[in-house]
């Protein structure tokens, strides 16, 4: 990379949100993506390009994905990281059917924890698991904190087109809890019943679908009353949240307003406003969204100790968005809180030195 970014000698810089894949899940994606056996228009969609396409853009994140030497390190010292925290990219094992995300969710928790037992000063990592088997899911959970020394759990999103307010799934939520580590809601595509109109104007990936998505799955782990069966579950949410800040008054008063109506079985009281659970049980990572205004607002809204630092590698790879988050304006200590310690205290861990 031409014009490297410098490391900063007032705070390490924790990219929080950077995707990894092991050989065998890219090849079990290839295989089923032939097959035609799946139900997934967003799987299709996303991977035929990244797994499928010559592009320079497909081919280099697919390569990047899979390294978790060299490469990625000097990418990292290119662009200033002092530690990546890492996570199986979407949709991850999730596509699978429950024996085979299973054998894979363990295979990469393996994989994982000894990229890190390599590179100990450099990698943090967080659990994959099988939420097509919950109670599988939570025993891995367990394995991956207890015995790998992973520091969280990665959900892509939706699991085959169900999402995590289903009570079927809350396992893992009473797992995290339990441990003491967060749950991270990555973006996948839209499930096939939202997900054909964006397919059709080029939306579904990253650029907007990504996050409508995952803003209303978050939405609905918060609606179902997962908050109030778990109070002390800490929620990790990446691209600013989602949009969700930007919601809260509307969130909280259309709540209220259907509540008091009864239009929704589903929608049930809470204990709090959307808005107290936004506040008091998530977190937000930048993840591709190095914008200051944005930025700055959440830190306004959500409170400056719960917004992260992330970059969102492979996917991108730019050492002018590290140049970007560099110069939002906050005070020093902000940054340092913004750069390291809110993510030092969140996954529980200590930048050591290099």
């Amino acid at each position: 990379m031409t014009n490297p970014v410098p490391f900063s000698k007032d705070y390490a810089r924790v990219a929080t949100e950077e995707a990894f894949a092991i050989p065998e899940m890219l090849r079990l994606y290839k295989e089923l993506l032939a097959s035609g056996t799946h139900d997934d228009p967003g799987f299709q969609s996303l991977w035929g390009f990244y797994g499928g396409s010559p592009s320079p853009r497909a081919t280099a994140i697919y390569e990047r994905l899979q390294d978790l030497d060299a490469r990625r390190i000097g990418d990292m010292d290119a662009t200033g990281i002092d530690v990546a925290i890492l996570a199986l990219t979407a949709p991850g094992v999730q596509v699978f059917d429950a024996a085979t995300a299973r054998t894979v969710s363990v295979q990469a928790n393996d994989i994982l924890a000894d990229a890190i037992r390599r590179h100990p000063t450099r990698y943090v990592g967080l659990a994959a698991c099988a939420p097509q088997d919950p109670a599988h899911a939570a025993k891995e959970i367990e394995r991956g904190v207890t015995q790998l020394g992973l520091r969280g759990v990665i959900i892509n999103s939706h699991t085959r087109h169900e999402y995590l307010n289903d009570p079927k799934f809350w396992a893992i939520f009473e797992a995290a809890e339990s441990l003491g580590v967060p749950v991270y809601l990555h973006p996948t595509t839209p499930s096939k019943n939202m997900v054909q109109p964006f397919i059709e104007r080029g939306l579904d990936g990253a650029i907007y679908g990504f996050g409508v998505e995952t803003g209303m799955h978050a939405l609905t782990i918060i609606t179902s009353g997962v908050f109030d069966r778990f109070p002390k579950l800490r929620l990790v949410l990446g691209h600013l949240g989602e949009a969700l800040p930007f919601w809260m008054y509307r969130l909280d008063y259309m709540h209220l307003a259907g509540v008091r109506a009864g239009r929704y079985a589903c929608m049930r009281p809470l204990q709090l406003k959307v808005s107290e659970y936004l506040k008091r049980n998530v977190w937000v990572t930048t993840s591709g969204m190095p914008w200051s205004p944005a930025i700055r607002f959440c830190q306004e809204v959500m409170g400056e100790e719960r917004v992260l630092y992330a970059m969102d590698y492979p996917y991108q790879y730019e050492a002018d968005e590290v140049r970007f988050s560099d110069a939002v304006p906050m005070s020093a200590a902000t940054r340092r809180k913004f750069f390291q310690t809110n993510a030092e205290e969140l996954f529980g861990f200590k930048v050591q030195a290099r």
